[in-house]
């Protein structure tokens, strides 16, 4: 009726009043900022990195975010959208065993010894290897599946990765033609800068099976909140973490998957999760977030295997899938099956693995394993 529809609208204006204000629960964790990849690309070997990593973003650009929600509101959301707002402030948790785990992190979390990879899309990229913008989410999505890829992500953040919850939609369709085949259709994540809950209800709307939310961005108390609210809409959620402190407190709030994010090196992502304490009964997801080299090397690949020889779960890759274009041996789907490949970091190298140099595919690391 006209009288819910106006219910309905009044509390998605009120809630995303609260982004106009600096709202304590919105505040990021009082921390320093991490410093630009840039900065601290001569103190790290093979050269400057990059990543599409939302946790190290400054104060303004999560301002920018919220304007950009409140805008949303203002033109008014669709039907959809409002009714699936509505289900999530209809939400009381009753029944609910407080516990977050599902089906996206069944998929993500594999036997001991191996590694599942989580393909992000994004359509803006400084230095990539294609002649003009990445390739359009309906001719990817079928080369992230075919390829081996766990899931697949949409940095719905138009700001950072140039793609809208349109792009998700498109991910989400493309993924459906697949049903019935083999392999299936990959559940599609939206990764957005989180910072209320009707984005949440966006990215449902538009087929995203999970959200990401950034720890340092919301805070502990937000993140539960979200956690709740995803759970509303049958959603998952992946928490952003940066820090040992980050990824314990997402734990506590109740995370069952964690993505180390905006961290260089397999050590140092290591040492976020080292001493992460579980409460007993439930799981965790651990994933590492591989940031890209601004090298033609394929050492993010190395990366992905030893992160996987430390016991993280799954990897998240984004730039260094595009790196090199539509390569014949080094296109996204050829990343996505070297870092799936059993191979030894002691025996065989990324380059072997992709059949550059020597002209074979199988070196002796890859038949020891």
């Amino acid at each position: 009726t006209g009288r819910g529809r106006s219910a309905v609208n009044l509390a998605v204006a009120a809630a995303c009043a609260l982004t106009a204000c600096p709202a304590h629960s919105f505040a990021p964790v009082a921390r320093p900022l991490s410093p630009s990849p840039s900065s601290v690309s001569s103190a790290v070997v093979g050269g400057p990195t990059t990543t599409t990593s939302l946790s190290a973003i400054g104060v303004f650009v999560r301002k920018a975010k919220e304007a950009d929600v409140r805008k949303y509101c203002e033109d008014g959301p669709s039907e959809s959208v409002l009714g699936l707002y509505k289900q999530i402030k209809a939400y009381d948790g009753s029944g609910d065993d407080g516990d977050a785990s599902g089906e996206l992190q069944s998929i993500l979390t594999k036997r001991k010894g191996t590694i599942s990879v989580v393909a992000e899309y994004k359509r803006k990229l400084e230095g990539s290897g294609f002649v003009t913008d990445i390739l359009q989410p309906e001719i990817l999505s079928p080369v992230f599946r075919e390829f081996g890829a766990a899931a697949v992500a949409v940095l719905a953040d138009e700001r950072m990765g140039g793609c809208t919850y349109d792009d998700v939609k498109a991910m989400v369709e493309e993924q459906e033609e697949a049903r019935g085949d083999v392999p299936g259709p990959l559940p599609v994540i939206s990764s957005d800068l989180i910072v209320d809950e009707i984005q949440i209800a966006q990215a449902r709307d538009a087929g995203a099976v999970a959200v990401t939310v950034t720890y340092s961005v919301v805070g502990p108390e937000k993140v539960e909140q979200f956690i709740k609210d995803a759970r509303a809409l049958n959603m998952e959620v992946i928490v952003n973490v940066a820090t040992p402190e980050e990824a314990q407190g997402a734990v506590d709030a109740g995370a069952s998957m964690v993505a180390v994010v905006g961290v260089d090196g397999a050590d140092g992502k290591f040492a976020v999760i080292e001493g992460l304490s579980v409460p007993e009964g439930r799981r965790v997801c651990t994933i590492a977030n591989i940031l890209a080299k601004d090298n033609k090397a394929l050492e993010e690949v190395e990366e992905a295997w030893i992160c996987r020889d430390m016991g993280f779960n799954c990897v998240w890759i984004s730039d260094a899938l595009y790196k090199a274009g539509n390569d014949p041996v080094e296109h996204p789907g050829a990343i996505i099956s070297s870092v799936k490949a059993k191979s030894s970091v002691k025996f065989a190298s990324p380059k072997a693995r992709s059949g550059k140099g020597e002209g074979a595919r199988e070196y002796l690391g890859d038949i020891l394993m």
